[in-house]
This record gives structure tokens, C-alpha cells and sequence, in this order.
């Protein structure tokens, strides 16, 4: 069991890496945006498990690719929040 749920928050941070080379991150912090997709990573994998009512197993395809597809979609929701509030926009500072 335990290494399934270590297996879900690998693929959850391996996902949040690259969605946030991918994703404009608009200053904001790369960390935030793996421990989502770890969190999500997780949360998805169990959603899964208690919907397929498979037991948690060391290697299960099904839920890791449960895991990949829900963190990224957490990852690519939580970006498109952030792009649209005013804190995230970059702004310019002069010197006088």
C-alpha cells in the first residue's frame, strides 16, 4: 500500500515539473504548483481506487494514470486562476 501511494506522489510531482516548464508561470512559484499536482496526484489515484474498488497495490497502471491525468488538470486549473488575478501580473518598477 505504501508503495502505491509513494508511486501516486511520484507521478504527481513528476506531472507538476513538467507542467510548469510547460505552463507560464507568470512569477509564480514552481514549488506550489509540484506540491499541487502531488496533492491532486493522490487525491485522484484514491478517487479512483474507491470508485474501481481495487485494492492499492505496489504497480497499478490504472491508478497511476489516474493520478497523471488529475494532477495535471489541478496544475493547468490552478495556473489559469493565478494568470487572472492582478497579483500575478508582473509590473514594472522605475527608478527616480
Amino acid at each position: 500500500m505504501l508503495m502505491g501511494i509513494i508511486g501516486w506522489a511520484v507521478v504527481g510531482a513528476a506531472i507538476g515539473f513538467i507542467a510548469s516548464k510547460v505552463v507560464n508561470l507568470r512569477g509564480d512559484d514552481p514549488g506550489l504548483g509540484i506540491g499541487l499536482a502531488v496533492l491532486a496526484a493522490i487525491v485522484g489515484a484514491v478517487g479512483y481506487t474507491m470508485i474501481s474498488g481495487s485494492a492499492v497495490t505496489s504497480f497499478n497502471i490504472w491508478s497511476l494514470l489516474s493520478a497523471a491525468v488529475v494532477s495535471a488538470i489541478a496544475v493547468v486549473i490552478w495556473h489559469m486562476v493565478r494568470s487572472r488575478s492582478t497579483y500575478a501580473t508582473p509590473t514594472s518598477r522605475r527608478s527616480y
